[in-house]
């Protein structure tokens, strides 16, 4: 009886010993630096504001990119799990999209809050779960919980479109700013340094600056309609935040034959603002480097896994394309960004 007994505990010793040991097959993937041995697949889920706009489709173009060129660098597999809300007013979506991206444990998450408070809390969760996240786009108010934050310098985009607004003015006249929506931390930038450097042209008057677009075309046009017709010949200047709400004000001075006649400037291309540049029908466009964004949020999220130090903030750059300039080669390379699937 006694050597059936100690014949027993050997057996259990040894269930709880293998028990506790790796998989025979682990690649040393997972969060933390790159620690458990060599790195040969990573997932990295890659989550935008949207889905539907032209930007995120150049930002998606721009991850696939960085992936391939980790592949073809250094051998790993890196596989962009690309997934967002389809409007950029679906808060809930979107949390709901890091929260199941937790759940899954990838090895990383690159994320464009669209709420820079409300996207806090999930940020925190991935990161008790030792899941890192690199913020793009739009900043997060708290950035002690992330890895990094690669964005466009939206305070000076903003700088830029009142420096041209104020040129083709002759820093005279009366403006219009039209705001997108609450809790957007990239756009209140841009709205922010804009009225900010405004300021400073005394010759030129704020007529509105309390209005919201909203986050789709159609309803950024209907409340555009409102705006110009409120105004109508009162304002010389228009400034649009983003590629909807520009797309809806195009829309609405078009109807109401201002289009060529009032200075307008938005922010981020499409192909139908592109061509209004070039028709006269736009003074300008702020533009950002959506591929370089969502090239670099990726490099950037690597290169913390493997356990290279990353710097906390990288600026990506931000230019306008104005009458004068938008046929030079880098003016044409951001007016026309690559898309994805091409």
């Amino acid at each position: 009886m006694l050597r059936n007994l100690a014949a027993v505990v050997i057996v259990l010793s040894l269930i709880g010993w293998t028990g506790c040991q790796p998989p025979q097959n682990s690649t040393g993937t997972g969060s933390g630096g790159g620690k458990g041995g060599k790195i040969e697949k990573l997932r990295i889920a890659v989550i935008p504001k949207g889905t539907t706009h032209e930007f995120w489709k150049s930002v998606h173009y721009g991850a696939d990119k960085a992936a391939k060129e980790i592949k073809a660098e250094t051998g790993i597999d890196v596989e962009v799990i690309w997934k967002g809300p389809i409007q950029e007013n679906d808060r809930d979506g979107q949390i709901s999209e890091v929260q199941r991206f937790v759940t899954q444990r990838v090895d990383g998450i690159c994320l464009a809050p669209l709420d820079s408070v409300a996207l806090i809390a999930s940020v925190k969760e991935a990161r008790d779960q030792d899941i890192p996240v690199v913020i793009f786009d739009s900043g997060l108010k708290d950035e002690s919980i992330i890895v990094s934050y690669v964005a466009t310098n939206n305070h000076h985009g903003g700088e830029l479109a009142a420096e041209e607004m104020a040129r083709l003015l002759g820093e005279k006249g009366s403006v219009i700013l039209l705001r997108y929506t609450t809790g957007s931390e990239s756009t209140e930038q841009r709205e922010q340094g804009f009225l900010d450097k405004i300021a400073e042209y005394p010759g030129i008057e704020v007529l509105s600056s309390d209005q919201y677009l909203g986050t789709t075309p159609e309803l950024s046009l209907e409340k555009a309609q409102q705006v110009v017709n409120a105004y109508g010949d009162q304002f010389d200047g228009i400034f649009a935040v983003c590629e909807p709400n520009a797309t809806g004000v195009l829309g609405a001075l078009e109807d109401a034959q201002l289009d060529g006649k009032v200075v307008f400037i938005g922010f981020d291309p499409s192909p139908h603002m592109a061509q209004a540049l070039a028709d006269d029908k736009m003074q300008g466009i702020v533009l950002q480097d959506p591929v370089t964004m969502g090239y670099t949020a990726v490099k950037t999220m690597v290169a913390h896994l493997r356990g290279e130090e990353v710097e906390k903030t990288i600026n990506t750059g931000e230019y306008i394309a104005t009458q004068e300039n938008q046929n030079e080669p880098r003016m044409q390379e951001l007016l026309h960004p690559a898309q994805y699937g091409e």
